[in-house]
């Protein structure tokens, strides 16, 4: 099991803890608890309604891919830490880090 927090529109802060040995996506998490993602595409990186924002752990995560990369730039609000969640797997990597929902709530 992986723990993090994820801070929503609101600013409020909650620890989710998810396993990290079934390759989830962090939208597929957010989602199960019951965030506002909107996740229009399904997860395949073609909409950018799952925006994220790594505040803390950002180094551990890695670069974005391009298609990832596309999709952002085309954002209103684009930040140097910013991903989609549906790109972002569950992983030990993610332990500890900090998640700001970014996409547009619904």
């Amino acid at each position: 099991m992986v723990k993090f927090i994820v801070e929503d529109h609101d600013g409020n802060r909650q620890e989710i803890e998810a396993p990290d040995d079934m390759g989830l996506s962090l939208m597929e998490v957010l989602k199960a608890s019951e965030y506002p993602v909107l996740a229009t595409c399904g997860g395949m990186a073609l909409c950018a309604t799952c925006h994220v924002e790594v505040i803390e752990g950002e180094d551990e995560l890695g670069e974005a891919t391009d298609p990832e990369l596309d999709q952002l730039e085309n954002l209103p609000e684009y930040f140097p830490t910013s991903r989609l969640a549906c790109q972002v797997r569950i992983s030990p990597l993610l332990e500890g880090a900090v998640i700001r929902l970014r996409g547009e709530d619904n």
